[in-house]
């Protein structure tokens, strides 16, 4: 199912018809609170009064002209500068600001944005995409955390790489949103047993605690996998943190009632929404990470 579902964000034809089907159109409202801004600031603000932060991201990736990535950057400080009441924090994906065109000039709008997340004491984190943008992400990361330290990044723990990843950026004092993955990759570079990338997960997870406690690095945990979160939270402890320290995020529309639980115990919750018409790669993805969430789809698909 997993392979069939990034075949499928890959197809061209797919990619081109599926969003004007109507079905499809009622099956995406599941991650979605709908495609404009308005939707997703109305989402943030009722999931901060129930002590649960936001992530915002606007759908689209792989732009081919600098003028549509300028729309995205004034889009997003525009976001931002809307957003500070609810404090919420931005990702961006960087082909989404122009990294296929020219990297500097991708780069410069990451500065922009940077730049303006400090006027509102808010965040930026650089998503990560396939493996053929891990080096030139990581290196973008690399260069705009010397310069700001509201940024952050994705590492993706299925491929081999992200250890190493994390231990050469370990003395920047960064911030890593840990993800298990969600792109088609080979077998040479990447894990593709689910028990793997958990453990993989895991040991990544509790490589870097220590150095949260330290306060030389913040972890956001983003998965949905609550058993993953308990047992990374048992070493936390061994560690003397304290709920708060253990930062989690999960994405709108899947398991809503574990992301209010675990924010009324006292653990740092955020919820990342999406939105933007640009939506169909990105959904497949997600169905792709919990392909048991495609039931769920179905079963509201049908007539009741």
């Amino acid at each position: 199912m997993r392979r069939l579902l990034l075949w499928a964000a890959g197809n061209r034809w797919l990619a081109t018809h599926v969003p004007r089907w109507r079905f499809a159109r009622r099956a995406v409202r599941r991650f979605l609170p709908g495609e404009g801004f308005e939707a997703a600031l109305k989402a943030a603000v009722d999931f901060r009064s129930r002590g649960i932060g936001a992530l915002l991201t606007l759908l689209g990736e792989n732009i081919t002209d600098l003028e549509d990535a300028e729309k995205v950057v004034q889009h997003y400080e525009e976001v931002l500068a809307a957003t500070g009441d609810v404090q919420a924090e931005i990702s961006v994906k960087p082909t989404q600001l122009g990294l296929d065109i020219d990297e500097e000039a991708a780069y410069a709008n990451l500065q922009r944005l940077a730049r303006a997340a400090v006027k509102v004491r808010s965040f930026v984190w650089i998503d990560m995409e396939g493996s053929a943008y891990t080096d030139r992400t990581v290196e973008l990361y690399r260069r705009l955390r010397t310069e700001h330290a509201h940024v952050g990044i994705a590492l993706q723990a299925y491929l081999y790489r992200t250890v190493s990843d994390v231990a050469t950026l370990m003395p920047l004092k960064p911030a890593i949103r840990l993800v298990k993955g969600a792109y088609a990759e080979p077998s040479d570079i990447a894990f593709a047993d689910k028990k793997e990338v958990d453990a993989n997960y895991l040991a990544l997870a509790v490589f870097m605690l220590p150095e949260v406690k330290r306060h030389r690095l913040r972890l956001v945990l983003a998965t949905h996998d609550v058993d993953l979160v308990a047992k990374a939270w048992r070493y936390a402890q061994a560690l003397d943190m304290q709920r708060a320290e253990l930062e989690i995020a999960m994405l709108y529309g899947i398991r809503t009632d574990q992301q209010e639980r675990l924010a009324r115990e006292g653990f740092t919750v955020r919820d990342l929404i999406a939105y933007g018409d640009a939506w169909y790669q990105w959904y497949l993805r997600r169905l792709a990470e919990r392909p048991a969430n495609v039931w769920f789809v179905a079963r509201q698909l049908l007539p009741s």
